[in-house]
């Protein structure tokens, strides 16, 4: 499986370059068949033809690197209302609002945390789910969203 920091680092520059932020990849295994997830941001928000731009640029890029061994889908949107948090800057733009978190190990016996985001401390990440806080280092999440209580 190819690693996801390899596929960022080929790519950040030519998404930076068409004036995007690269907000994260997840690649995904499904058997004999992968999906590559980029997503990407700007202040005045996405459209249908920036992913296309980016989509087009990144797979130029994937096809000469060859940084996948598998088959893989390449799908490029934006993050959306319920965005997946992968950095500490990026935790740090959503204290206060709602997460919804998964540990790849289970810590205090649970591995899902669905709480208010309450603050960022060093490489930890703090939610308060009812009256009780939690802390939980970046390293220990699996995946982490945003999500909007309607």
């Amino acid at each position: 499986m190819a690693n996801v920091h390899k596929i960022q680092e080929l790519i950040e520059p030519s998404v930076l370059a068409l004036g995007y932020e690269l907000w994260g990849l997840e690649l995904v295994s499904a058997g004999k068949h992968s999906v590559l997830r980029v997503y990407i941001d700007r202040d005045k928000g996405i459209l249908v033809d920036d992913c296309v731009a980016v989509s087009h640029q990144v797979s130029g890029i994937l096809d000469v690197e060859d940084p996948i061994s598998t088959e893989y889908t390449l799908e490029v949107s934006s993050p959306g209302m319920d965005r997946p948090l992968f950095k500490l800057d990026h935790y740090k733009k959503y204290v206060d609002s709602w997460v919804e978190i998964k540990l790849r190990a289970p810590f205090d016996g649970r591995r899902k945390f669905s709480g208010t985001l309450t603050a960022v401390e060093g490489e930890d990440v703090v939610v308060r789910i009812d009256n009780e806080e939690f802390i939980l280092p970046i390293d220990a999440i699996d995946k982490a969203n945003v999500v909007s209580k309607d």
